[in-house]
């Protein structure tokens, strides 16, 4: 059959093979706490190139070591760390699939314990640290973060930008901004963790300040041919007084003109507790909506499980490629899957696993 699924897509000049990506999934697996990716992360990002996707974006990466969601994050904020994703970048690619990363700070909702650690705010003594956020507004159940100087702010955009550049010169094609789920830039962007009286707090053009001044640090890091992408949060669920999809949409127009080349569509994250519809599909028109308001290409994310579903969304037009991050996990060949169910016939079976390709 014909697939808009399975067709390629170029962004920026860089070509992907389909349109079903992985999405970034934490795996707070840096045992050392130094932020270097280990065998796990080799096997782990491996198996997802080799299962089809077009492009498989590493999990977030800090740009900093205090804008670590845990102490077992990786890092970018050295050269050993880009000279160790390197060869796993470079696996990526023997098996077809662009490397993507995520980049991103954690603000108030850095210096955590992973799942299987502990819970809450890693103590000092325990190797974690004071957080940083735009104002003196703790996530729930977490320890106060203390305002961020002037200062502080324009290291950390300086600090996404040398990530950036480390991660084309470990050979990554798509560098995205996390703007979402709470962390820092979100926690700018929001009325509800921004309370700041300066240039960055206030109406929408200031609280905005930092993802702009960020996106340009990035595109002139990476250069004209990289593409840049950024992960929104389209609302807080809080409305009215928090993040909304009208701020979402003209904040994407300016990121836009700042040299951002593909919006990744997801909500919520920054109040614990919001309540979100969830079901199978209820972001896409978020995506769909800044699609539409930017004339950028998008992705979208939630609970797409199935390859249909997969098909009918991007098909439809409502976003250019969908990111799966779950259904990965229980099946890195997801993508090879999806394109046997919808009878595609794709030529990037690794020739190892030939006898095991499904009878037509």
């Amino acid at each position: 059959m014909t697939s808009t699924l399975f067709s390629p897509l170029t962004v920026r000049g860089t070509e992907f093979r389909n349109r079903i990506w992985v999405a970034p999934m934490c795996q707070y697996s840096c045992e050392r706490r130094d932020g270097v990716p280990t065998e796990w992360h080799m096997v782990h990002l491996g198996s997802l190139a080799r299962g089809g996707a077009g492009l498989v974006i590493v999990e977030a990466t800090a740009v900093v070591p205090e804008g670590r969601i845990t102490s077992w994050d990786l890092g970018l904020w050295n050269d050993a760390q880009r000279d160790a994703l390197s060869p796993i970048v470079a696996f990526m690619h023997t098996q077809g699939a662009r490397a993507g990363i995520q980049i991103a700070h954690a603000g108030r909702k850095a210096s955590t314990y992973r799942e299987w650690s502990g819970r809450g705010t890693q103590a000092v003594a325990d190797g974690g640290w004071q957080t940083l956020a735009p104002s003196e507004v703790a996530f729930e159940g977490y320890d106060a973060p203390r305002a961020m100087t002037e200062a502080e702010i324009d290291a950390v955009v300086i600090a996404f930008g040398s990530a950036a550049r480390r991660a084309v010169e470990a050979g990554f094609d798509v560098i995205e901004i996390h703007a979402a789920h709470g962390y820092l830039i979100h926690q700018f962007l929001s009325p509800l963790s921004n309370l700041r009286d300066d240039e960055y707090g206030g109406p929408l053009k200031n609280r905005a300040r930092l993802l702009l001044r960020v996106v340009g640090e990035v595109r002139a890091a990476v250069g004209g041919a990289v593409p840049v992408f950024v992960r929104l949060s389209a609302t807080d669920w809080m409305e009215p007084d928090g993040w909304t999809l009208e701020q979402t949409t003209t904040v994407a127009g300016w990121a836009r003109e700042a040299g951002a080349d593909l919006f990744d569509v997801s909500s919520g994250g920054l109040i614990a507790g919001a309540r979100a519809p969830s079901a199978p599909g209820y972001q896409v028109p978020f995506a769909a909506a800044v699609r539409a308001a930017t004339g950028t290409p998008v992705a979208t994310v939630g609970l797409i499980t199935e390859a249909e579903r997969a098909e009918e969304i991007v098909s439809s037009g409502s976003a250019d490629a969908v990111l799966i991050g779950r259904q990965f996990l229980r099946d890195p060949h997801f993508a090879l899957r999806a394109a046997h169910e919808l009878g595609v016939e794709v030529d990037y079976w690794p020739p190892q696993y030939a006898r095991g390709v499904w009878p037509s």
